[in-house]
């Protein structure tokens, strides 16, 4: 009996440190580094599973122990990740353990996409059409669809977009991101219009727009806004037509070409600020933060005209005399 009890023992005894010795290569086998020589990116497709993923990074020679992860999945469940879709940028060196914590975390492989202050939302659209890895889901609405798609049905969609860089990863859409330009340009507008000043000659948020629309159109020098935003001021205050020739070309749409008429300036249209009065009926660009503090903070002042002088800049006019002669030596001249 003693002889038995020995053997017994014996045989516990190796049964554990064989365990043990398995528990060790097991645990080995999953901290040891990937089969990689170089980066590579590895996509989770939407909808797929550990025992999906694990199969394709063996199949593509990144892992060569698919058992210990199907052990893993047995017996610690709970350490296997919510997978996340999405590109992920794998490194040499990088241990099974850290792929899975890779996979499950929010560090996806992400493109930049930048919309320009003073841009359409028609350009915009097109951006989002052609950014590689997006996908996209608007191409065959129209302007109006996509505003219904987005909570805003009957709203112009033009200037409600707020220009900046955003960053997106595959599994995303252009909805996304054209979700997030709407929501930051939405606060934003309310932000700047609860510190507008107390004499505008615009009632609402959304003429705020309009007219940073048009202070944006206008010039590119960030000194020259509130000027600008001055001018268009005194102008509403005086009864005269704002005359701004990014109205006229946004009015004419495709039409446009690179350059305006005599004509075009007095084809009836509700955009052309020289046949209308006051604001036109929308936005017709998508104004920066700068452009619309500008259009609720004017600069004072006793101009009324600008004439662009071919650098970017503008010479500001108190009277129409000194505007003409500013005419002939910006523009007629060259």
């Amino acid at each position: 009996m003693k002889r038995l009890l020995t053997v017994v023992a014996i045989l516990a005894i190796a049964a554990v440190a064989a365990g043990l010795a398995g528990h060790r290569y097991w645990q080995s086998r999953l901290e040891a580094p990937l089969a990689l020589d170089e980066p590579m990116r590895y996509e989770v497709p939407r909808g797929a599973g550990f025992n999906r993923v694990v199969a394709e990074l063996e199949a593509q020679g990144v892992l060569t122990d698919r058992w210990a992860y199907q052990v893993l999945a047995r017996l610690e469940p709970e350490s296997i990740p919510q997978l996340r879709t999405g590109e992920y940028q794998l490194e040499p060196g990088m241990s099974g353990r850290d792929l899975l914590a890779l996979l499950g975390s929010n560090d996806v492989v992400t493109y930049p996409l930048t919309i320009p202050e003073g841009w359409t939302f028609r350009q915009m659209r097109e951006l989002l059409d052609d950014a590689p890895k997006l996908e996209n889901r608007t191409a065959e609405m129209g302007d109006d669809e996509i505003m219904t798609l987005l909570d805003r049905e009957g709203q112009h969609p033009e200037g409600w977009f707020f220009p900046d860089t955003y960053r997106y990863h595959k599994g995303m859409s252009d909805v996304d991101l054209l979700r997030q330009a709407l929501s930051r340009m939405e606060s934003m507008l309310e932000e700047v219009w609860a510190e507008r000043d107390d004499d505008l000659t615009i009632d609402t948020a959304y003429e705020a727009l309009i007219m940073a629309s048009l202070i944006e159109r206008e010039t590119g020098a960030p000194e020259e806004r509130r000027e600008i935003a001055g001018v268009f001021k005194r102008r509403m205050e005086q009864g005269m037509r704002l005359q701004t020739d990014p109205t006229v070309i946004y009015g004419m749409g495709e039409r446009y070409v690179g350059n305006i008429t005599r004509a075009d300036l007095r084809e009836a249209s509700e955009y052309n600020t020289y046949v209308i009065d006051g604001l036109p009926p929308t936005p017709i660009a998508l104004p920066g933060r700068a452009a619309l503090e500008a259009a609720v903070n004017p600069l004072p002042g006793d101009t009324l005209y600008f004439v662009a002088r071919g650098d970017g800049s503008h010479h500001f006019s108190r009277t129409l005399r000194e505007h003409n002669n500013a005419v002939n030596r910006y523009i007629r001249n060259r």
